[in-house]
């Protein structure tokens, strides 16, 4: 059997972070397999979805590298077809007309509450011949049984049994001819040639509801698999008040996409006790029976230190391009030329223990900031007039020396030992002069990813 999944995301707010790791669950079952990942934008609510939603939705998934087979599907555009199959069962005596109007179905319910029984509505107009119909509008009704029980076997939850006396008979075409969302996803999943679904544990209830139309129409079920939602670190269900919850955001605040890819398949998946893996290793290994039945809890930490390993293991050029999309994304300036060939040429001095965009870019503020270079007041110290001459007389040294490492670090060191004073004494000026900073990478390879005209040009404005 090809594997087929699908994310199926309504477009009535942003790309939460769970939306995204149910994304890259069914992406990774999917590619791991050699099978197809479908997107289909549930955007049948049409007074809540908007385009801006729909766009924000795709940018996530190409930010996070979930790349989808063919175009995206619209639901709504089915309408149609969703209408006919309700049809189908109308016509088959699996589905039937309903008359019964909402202050007839309110007031059913009224009375249940009040005997304290189901208020469970059942329609008096199930098995009422055609014949007998009145000329009013109605909906359709699908004939969910009465008696016994239903058991489905989920991929993650095991076998799980729902007693069919608390299924109702669920509308599946409105009044006005539309059809509900429940019918919407079943119809297009089978037409899709979706082999398994997999998504969040609160869409469990509705697996037993939509059980009931492949049943009726004879369809094959696809494998299900329900996964547990990612709660906060105090338990509670993942919210605005635990921080950033849209993909968009974790992007913005400067993760790297391999580092997010990495630490959503760890919520909630594992593979023995491995948590750094490459893509190419998440494919291979994952697999639904990996998946844990309990919440998973997000950890911002944990985040970070992975994201930290992706950055220290990226490919150069790689990670250039993802910084340039960074900038891109939070209306930072784009670099220049001499800004991105530096950036390139320095990317091996800066990469190491950068967690983040962010601090990625204040390792490399020596490459982003132009001159003169304004040190800030911990690197002003460092500047004294005692260290201004000893800049001063470093520099004609450096502009006859050949531009290489150890050249470079053997005329600091002489001038240091000269001056009676260890390397790292002399380290300081040497930082405030080309970065402005007390903190930052190593002042030789700053020197070799500034060049020799920017380093001396720096210098001479720190010592004069």
């Amino acid at each position: 059997m090809s594997v087929v999944t699908r994310f199926a995301p309504s477009p009535t707010g942003a790309l939460h972070i769970g939306g995204a790791r149910t994304a890259l669950f069914n992406w990774l079952y999917a590619r791991g397999r050699g099978g197809k990942f479908l997107l289909r934008i549930e955007d049948t609510d049409k007074a809540r979805s908007t385009d801006e939603n729909r766009q924000a939705i795709l940018d996530g998934l190409t930010w996070l590298g979930l790349d989808w087979d063919g175009d995206p599907i619209s639901q709504a555009e089915g309408a149609a077809r969703h209408a006919d199959v309700a049809h189908q069962l109308l016509a088959a005596g699996k589905a039937y007309k309903c008359f019964s109007t909402q202050d007839e179905i309110e007031a059913f319910r009224e009375t249940a509450r009040e005997e304290k029984t189901s208020t469970l509505f059942r329609s008096p107009w199930r098995d009422v011949p055609e014949a007998e119909h009145p000329g009013r509008p109605y909906v359709i009704r699908i004939k969910a049984p009465r008696e016994g029980s239903t058991t489905l076997h989920d991929e993650v939850q095991g076998d799980v049994t729902w007693a069919n006396e608390q299924l109702d008979d669920m509308i599946l075409l409105r009044s006005d001819g539309t059809p509900v969302y429940m019918l919407a996803v079943v119809v297009d999943d089978h037409d899709m040639g979706v082999t398994h679904v997999i998504r969040g544990d609160d869409h469990l209830a509705n697996a037993f509801r939509q059980n009931l139309i492949y049943e009726a129409m004879g369809w094959d079920k696809p494998v299900l698999a329900h996964i547990p939602l990612i709660y906060g670190p105090d338990g509670k269900k993942l919210s605005k008040r635990h921080g950033a919850t849209g993909a968009a955001e974790y992007r913005a605040l400067g993760y790297p996409a391999a580092g997010m890819r990495n630490y959503l398949a760890r919520l909630g998946w594992s593979h023995g006790d491995a948590e750094f893996f490459t893509d190419a290793q998440a494919r291979d290994w994952f697999d639904l029976g990996g998946i844990g039945k309990s919440p998973a809890r997000f950890d911002v930490k944990k985040l970070e230190n992975l994201c930290g390993q992706h950055i220290a293991v990226a490919e150069d050029a790689a990670l250039l391009h993802e910084l340039q999309g960074y900038l891109a994304a939070t209306g930072a300036p784009a670099l220049t030329g001499i800004q991105e060939t530096r950036l390139r040429d320095g990317m091996y001095a800066l990469k190491e223990r950068a967690k983040t965009f962010p601090e990625l870019v204040e390792k490399a503020a020596f490459i982003l900031s132009d001159r003169p270079i304004l040190p800030d007041e911990k690197a002003a110290q460092a500047l004294d007039p005692v260290s201004r001459g000893i800049l001063d007389e470093l520099t004609p040294q450096l502009q006859n020396a050949s531009w290489k490492r150890e050249t470079l670090e053997g005329i600091v060191a002489s001038t240091a030992q000269a001056h009676d004073m260890k390397l790292g004494k002399l380290a300081g000026p040497l930082r405030a002069a080309l970065a402005g900073r007390a903190v930052s990478p190593s002042v030789f390879d700053m020197m070799l990813v500034l060049g020799k005209a920017e380093t001396i040009a720096r210098l001479k404005d720190a010592s004069g």
